[in-house]
């Protein structure tokens, strides 16, 4: 992750005459003065494959409805076209830490309205959170920033809607935060302020509020950081000035927190989930409680109680408008039975498993399969939705896609539109069916056909992988394809038909099971270089194998935690960037020893990326984040700046433009502004075109660009959270 920019934060009626109107499909023209060639920007379709923290239809809108993700923004559903349009691209570099969405709310009296908490992390090398506003679904925005800090992306984050529209007046917001309690807006979220009535004391540590939800008029909040045995469901039916815990509330340990509520306006029953802790992971005990309204009577009617091996907490829930007594529930973290919808539709007094019933197919997005015959019904199911006017439209999000059913049996994944990859690694090959291989977290390697649909073979098999940390392939030999990741049955694998089939290498080394690196091959595929950092950071000298990974042996010259490199054209050249040093280093054996050439080269720079030009031995460039780009045209024994990039984050080649003798170059940097953004270079970085648009940001893109060889113009650019974003000249 990039270091977080500090912001000035500006509160009370200073923020309100700050908050700027951000149009998605304008281009400011004041933020970069490079100049810009037109260019259209898509997804590479994968069909989801992160955590959907939060789905929420509109309750007077038939068709309209919303999802938040914990790091890849939020989406409005289209009805028409049956696909999720992205509401936040347009959020930039400095601005990466708004791309989780912690809550959102819509307004049930104004359907135009909405609005989304935005912070990914609460930690304190994060930014602080802000609000985004809108008058036009999420066309466009204004943005109040907050004082306060935000955490999508962590523990807690498939709870709530911490986030709310009081009903008995459309100006007056809530917003529960992790750490500084319950925040107020009478302003439409222009401006906010802590409700110092709110009787619970936020801990440095801990989840806060994880709940509001509006009965008729009064508004209920949840709080996470109760043991237990005291209240921790609160309610307010005197504007917010008086909380009170609601009394005859459920206790015990399987009560700790309030993960949902939802409302039932016909029987006037408020149905409440319970976890032992907030999720997505550690849940072992929960329950369901209904809470009669008018009476004050709860009830509890959990579906199936936790117990013995079967051990889980309860998430989601919702109810339906149209049918009284209809709610849905789901289970989470339940990994022995695995997880499930419970449905009700008297009330909770008798429950169904959907899971029992259900026909799964997943044919539009294979990779559901995970390697496996059948795919899994969902895991880390928090989110559940039915729609207003139809009880059996049901949406529910899972760690790695929505799925949706229209007759409570048939469940396909509802994801069209929406992509949350953290993508690592591109390569685009120069010969072959697919003009792209990534590699990813969560869904190891995958091998893209076509661009237009989710990859056909889904996520590379013998062995899988979770989180790819490696992806080669040998310049002059590109059917040969390596990678490498975490996996529980092999860390490396090797490919003869450029990716399409893999097998695992014979034999690995140790280190790999436990910190499995990025790896190199050599331009003919004779040699390997596997490097090894553990995930608590100690780093590993090399191993290298010229057998096709039957042997390894330990490269004792290579510094240690280094990525390897090979030379495009010349198989015994290896490099490789020691950071540490500022030192750039090579091999002219085939990877069996390494020395130092140049030095002084920029040190402890936290994002940097060496390249090598295609085709052309020994012309390296190094793009650093803090220090700007270098280039070499001697085989790394002296650099040069290149003055024309300010900043370089990652660098990558394509197609060379008609009539020009070198490669395109695309690079993720600032040039001659501190904008960060996309640009393309056709005469070797002498000037540079931004190609991307104040609409088409995606936070931080700072891990790999690519471009097409074979296809003037058209660059693949992977993201932490919004996929592989793929632009071509209009």
């Amino acid at each position: 992750m990039p270091t977080p920019t500090r912001r000035t934060v500006l509160t009370g009626t200073a923020a309100a005459a700050a908050t700027l109107l951000t149009l998605p499909g304008s281009a400011n023209a004041s933020a970069s003065q490079a100049p810009r060639r037109t260019y259209r920007w898509r997804n590479a379709a994968i069909g989801g494959t992160g955590f959907v923290t939060g789905i929420l239809f509109h309750p007077t809108t038939p068709g309209l409805a919303y999802a938040r993700t914990d790091i890849g923004g939020a989406y409005r559903w289209d009805e028409d076209t049956a696909r999720w349009t992205p509401l936040t691209d347009q959020l930039g570099w400095d601005d990466w830490n708004l791309l989780g969405v912690e809550a959102l709310a819509v307004d049930p009296a104004h359907p135009d309205r909405l609005y989304l908490a935005l912070g990914t992390y609460a930690q304190s090398w994060a930014g602080n959170g802000a609000v985004l506003r809108s008058e036009d679904r999420g066309a466009t925005w204004r943005r109040t920033d907050l004082t306060v800090k935000l955490g999508a992306n962590e523990d807690g984050r498939g709870t709530g809607e911490r986030l709310l529209v009081d009903p008995r007046d459309s100006d007056t917001l809530w917003l529960g935060t992790r750490h500084d309690g319950l925040l107020k807006s009478t302003d439409r979220g222009a401006t906010w302020a802590k409700d110092t009535s709110f009787p619970v004391t936020p801990a440095v540590t801990g989840q806060g509020v994880t709940l509001l939800l509006a009965v008729g008029r009064t508004v209920y909040a949840g709080w996470g950081d109760s043991d237990g045995t005291t209240g921790n469901l609160f309610r307010t039916t005197a504007g917010g000035t008086g909380w009170q815990p609601v009394p005859g509330q459920p206790t015990g340990t399987f009560a700790k927190v309030p993960v949902r509520a939802a409302h039932d306006p016909h029987t006037r029953a408020l149905y409440v989930t319970y976890a032992n802790a907030p999720g997505p992971n550690g849940q072992s005990d929960g329950s369901v409680h209904r809470l009669d309204t008018a009476t004050g009577t709860w009830t509890d009617v959990t579906p199936v109680a936790p117990g013995g091996t079967d051990t889980f907490g309860y998430g989601g829930v919702a109810v339906t408008a149209h049918r009284p007594g209809t709610v849905v529930v789901s289970t989470n973290n339940r990994w022995s039975a695995g997880d499930t919808l419970y449905r009700s539709t008297d009330g909770g007094r008798t429950w169904v498993s959907l899971k029992d019933t259900a026909v799964l197919d997943v044919s539009e997005t294979p990779y559901l399969r995970w390697g496996e015959a059948a795919p899994k019904f969902g895991w880390w199911i928090q989110a559940v939705a039915v729609a207003p006017y139809d009880c059996r439209n049901v949406l529910y999000g899972t760690g790695a896609t929505i799925y949706g059913t229209r007759d409570l049996r048939r469940f396909a994944p509802r994801i069209r539109g929406l992509e949350e990859t953290s993508v690592r690694q591109l390569i685009s090959p120069p010969t072959g069916t697919a003009h792209l291989i990534s590699a990813n977290g969560d869904i190891g390697v995958l091998y893209h056909e076509r661009l237009t649909a989710s990859p056909a073979r889904g996520m590379a098999t013998d062995p899988v992988f979770g989180t790819a940390t490696g992806l080669a392939q040998a310049a002059a030999k590109p059917s040969y394809v390596v990678r490498t990741g975490w996996g529980d049955h092999g860390n490396g694998a090797f490919s003869t038909d450029g990716g399409q089939t893999w097998a695992p290498f014979p034999n690995q080394p140790s280190l790999a099971k436990d910190a499995p690196g990025p790896i190199a091959v050599s331009a003919d595929a004779g040699v390997l270089l596997w490097t090894f950092v553990h995930s608590d950071g100690t780093k590993y000298p090399a191993q290298r194998s010229a057998d096709g990974g039957t042997t390894w042996a330990e490269v004792a010259t290579y510094p240690k935690g280094a990525t390897p490199l090979a030379d495009p054209a010349d198989p015994a050249l290896f490099y490789t960037y020691d950071t540490d040093t500022g030192t750039l280093y090579a091999s002219t054996d085939g990877g069996r020893t390494f020395a130092a050439r140049a030095t002084g080269l920029p040190s402890g720079d936290s994002q940097f990326q060496l390249a090598v030009a295609p085709g052309r031995s020994g012309d390296l460039w190094l793009s650093t984040k803090s220090n700007g780009l270098y280039r070499s045209t001697d085989g790394g024994r002296s650099f040069a700046e290149v003055g024309s990039a300010r900043a370089a984050y990652t660098l990558g080649f394509g197609m060379a433009a008609p009539g020009a003798g070198y490669p395109a170059i695309y690079l993720v940097g600032s040039t001659d502004s501190s904008l960060t953004a996309v640009h393309r270079s056709d005469d070797q970085a002498a000037s540079w075109i931004r190609i991307n648009d104040d609409a088409h940001q995606w936070g931080w893109t700072g891990q790999a660009i690519t471009g097409d060889p074979r296809l003037y113009g058209r660059v693949y650019l992977a993201t932490n959270g919004r996929g592989i974003q793929y632009g071509e000249p209009a």
